[in-house]
Formats: structure tokens, C-alpha cells, sequence
């Protein structure tokens, strides 16, 4: 039976039967699987996310180019002395560094931005919490 016979095969059987469901999976026991699933993140884990990126960067920049001055020189050493595996050193060195940045890039990115939505998300609270205590003055007046 060709791949083309048995995959119409089994679609006339499913549509026959059962309604054919690609690309789902079924809910996880004890997860909220229903429809109506809403994101929800609090303030204190946004906060230690971003406490633990602000510190893995600290760390990465600090302990990233530890061995920056020593790979370097010995790769210019094993260079000027003709070997060339200086020149492979170089480039891991290089290419180390520029991992490095970027890592530290993501971890700032990360930080920052996390940063950027707590205080984003208190000044909204605040709005909203005086836009709802002038409407109650409001309702005094009147």
C-alpha cells in the first residue's frame, strides 16, 4: 500500500468516526487545560528573574575573562615562535569573548527589562488607584 492509499485510508476513517485533533496534546493532570487559561506572573518572581540575571551577569563579567590576558598572550607567543596553534588560540579567544558579550547582552536585556515592567506595572496600579479615588470624590460632590 502506497504512503498516498493508507493516509486516505486513515483520514476517511477519522473524519468517519472522529474528528481529527493535529498538533494538540492533551492537558497535563492537575493543569489548568481548560480554554480560558490566563497568564498570570507575580511581582516577586518577576523580581528574583531579574535579580538572578543582574547577578549571573556580574558573575560573567568578572569571571568571563579570567583567562583573557593569559590566552592572549600565550597565543601571541606560540605565534611569534612559529606554531600555529597560536593562531587557533587567537581565534577561541575571540570567539569566547564574543559569546561572552553577547551572554552578557541577554543577561542585561533580561535584567533590564524585568526592571522596566515592575516599575511600569506600579505606576499603572498607582493611576489606577487615583483615577479610582477621584471617581469617589466625584460621587461626594454631586
Amino acid at each position: 500500500m502506497s504512503f498516498e492509499e493508507e493516509w486516505a485510508s486513515v483520514r476517511t476513517t477519522s473524519t468517519a468516526n472522529v474528528t481529527m485533533r493535529l498538533n494538540q496534546v492533551p492537558p497535563e493532570p492537575g493543569g489548568n487545560g481548560g480554554g480560558n487559561a490566563d497568564l498570570g506572573v507575580d511581582q516577586d518572581k518577576l523580581g528574583a528573574i531579574g535579580s538572578a540575571a543582574h547577578a549571573l551577569h556580574g558573575r560573567l563579567a568578572k569571571d568571563g575573562n579570567h583567562a583573557r590576558t593569559n590566552t592572549t598572550e600565550a597565543a601571541t607567543g606560540m605565534s611569534s615562535h612559529g606554531f600555529r596553534t597560536g593562531s587557533a588560540m587567537a581565534t577561541v579567544q575571540e570567539t569566547w569573548s564574543s559569546q561572552l558579550n553577547t551572554l552578557l547582552d541577554a543577561c542585561a536585556n533580561i535584567s533590564n527589562h524585568l526592571d522596566y515592567s515592575a516599575a511600569s506595572h506600579a505606576k499603572e496600579e498607582a493611576d489606577i488607584q487615583a483615577a479610582l479615588t477621584a471617581s469617589r470624590i466625584n460621587e461626594y460632590f454631586k
